[in-house]
């Protein structure tokens, strides 16, 4: 079609053979090309597969000359009558391995160049074809725009080796770090040690019955990253407006109380106190949504467009998400929509590579035994929830239920599920006129 219609695909037939003829003259320069380039960067087939031949035995540590590689493409059965003469012509043209990356590079950007125009054909007809929902073109769309932007490549399987070369990496750079845990802290010294932090590409589900405080604790928990990590931390909020959720910011921010900021009736130490709150806060990187008809696909592509500035993602609550046109595919049962959408969400932790806070409501069950301290069964249409999530955490506090209770306005988070470590209770201080969380130990004055 592109050749109909007077259009030449991206490509540079020169570059593409000065990089072949490098190899061949010094097969020591390979080790640099290898990280740039695959087979499929290069147009020309001749030279995709020469360059394929060198790539396989590179991976066997075999030895790569021009009669070595000759030999090898007619064991891959890509011999051709020409196939030794252009090989000799390829190390004639070339003078010299030195640019062996530069020539690379150009390669790699046409290949680029090439991937990008398919996937906009793509997108084309996929709009024309009217194939699925616009939300569904949108998203497919996105991801294959992002896809390109991070360099990523449809092959998924990756030699053991490779894995655990990177993860050396990463143990030894958590060896050099004084950081105690290997994730974003929570501000919250107990769970961190359990948790061992915010994990990139986790999906967290905290859970509690209404009233228990767990929208207070997400953006507790959005506060302290923000500060500490100068990182953008996204918050999704599906049930409460941005201003009601800066309203809870800010009385956690300045003690001030929840009740006299719904009133406006500030005293002027107050007032003081709620001007620094703001300013503390407007310094961080933190960005709310509150559209109630959010799906995991909507929200995956705001946060795409953030960037690499994103530390932290926080969902408020699943239970309100959608899917589009969920009666349409088989999704009616109500079980079987949360389930797609908590498989989404630890996609989507996974692609954006950040960790993923997803609020979730338990089920009444709770309210029906003597002790209401929720588990993993409680979990409202649980379907895949507890499968998919890496933690689950719920809130649970006993002087909700019993006013006489030993321990007033302490919560219970309760570690029912964790990837990273242990299970169990940390005990946590709540005070609710500020909505605040913090450590048991920890004192306000």
């Amino acid at each position: 079609m592109d050749e109909l219609l007077g259009k030449q695909m991206p490509q540079s037939l020169e570059a593409e053979q000065a990089v072949l003829g490098a190899i061949l003259i010094d097969s020591r320069c390979i080790a640099d090309v290898i990280g740039i380039l695959r087979p499929e960067d290069f147009y020309l087939e001749q030279n995709r597969q020469i360059y394929n031949a060198v790539y396989t035995m590179f991976n066997f540590s075999q030895t790569i000359d021009p009669v070595t590689v000759l030999d090898k493409m007619r064991e891959l059965g890509v011999y051709q009558d020409n196939s030794r003469d252009y090989v000799m012509q390829l190390m004639e043209i070339t003078p010299t391995a030195a640019n062996v990356v530069r020539y690379a590079r150009i390669v790699r950007e046409k290949a680029m160049l090439r991937a990008l125009a398919r996937a906009a054909a793509e997108i084309s007809d996929a709009a024309y074809a009217q194939e699925g929902t616009s939300e569904d073109i949108l998203e497919m769309a996105e991801k294959k725009i992002y896809d390109l932007s991070k360099g990523e490549r449809t092959e998924t399987l990756e030699h053991i080796g490779t894995v655990l070369r990177r993860f050396f990496d990463q143990v030894a750079e958590l060896s050099r770090s004084d950081a105690l845990i290997p994730g974003l802290s929570t501000g919250f010294v107990d769970l961190d040690r359990r948790l061992n932090g915010l994990n990139k590409s986790d999906l967290i589900m905290i859970a509690a019955r209404p009233s228990m405080g767990k929208t207070a604790f997400a953006l507790n928990l959005a506060v302290n990253v923000a500060k500490k990590y100068n990182k953008t931390v996204a918050v999704f909020n599906l049930e409460m407006s941005r201003e009601q959720l800066a309203k809870r910011l800010i009385a956690s921010e300045s003690f001030v109380e929840l009740q006299k900021l719904s009133t406006g009736k500030l005293s002027d130490d107050e007032w003081t106190k709620f001007c620094m709150a703001s300013s503390a806060l407007s310094q961080t990187d933190i960005r709310i949504d509150d559209n109630p008809a959010a799906t995991v696909a909507d929200i995956k592509a705001k946060c795409r467009r953030l960037g690499d500035s994103l530390g932290l993602v926080i969902i408020d609550y699943l239970q309100l998400m959608s899917i589009p046109n969920a009666g349409k595919g088989g999704l009616e049962n109500r079980v079987q929509v949360v389930s797609e959408i908590s498989r989404g969400l630890k996609v989507m932790a996974k692609e954006l590579n950040v960790p993923v806070i997803c609020l979730s409501q338990l089920s009444r069950a709770v309210e029906n035994r003597a002790d209401k301290r929720p588990i993993l069964a409680d979990l409202r249409e649980s379907g895949s929830i507890e499968q998919d999530a890496d933690s689950v955490l719920a809130l649970y506090r006993d002087d909700y239920y019993n006013k006489d209770t030993p321990e007033p306005g302490v919560v219970e988070c309760i570690v029912l599920k964790n990837r990273q470590g242990e299970t169990g209770t940390i005990k946590l201080q709540w005070l609710g006129q500020y909505q605040l969380f913090s450590d048991k130990e920890w004192k306000h004055d």
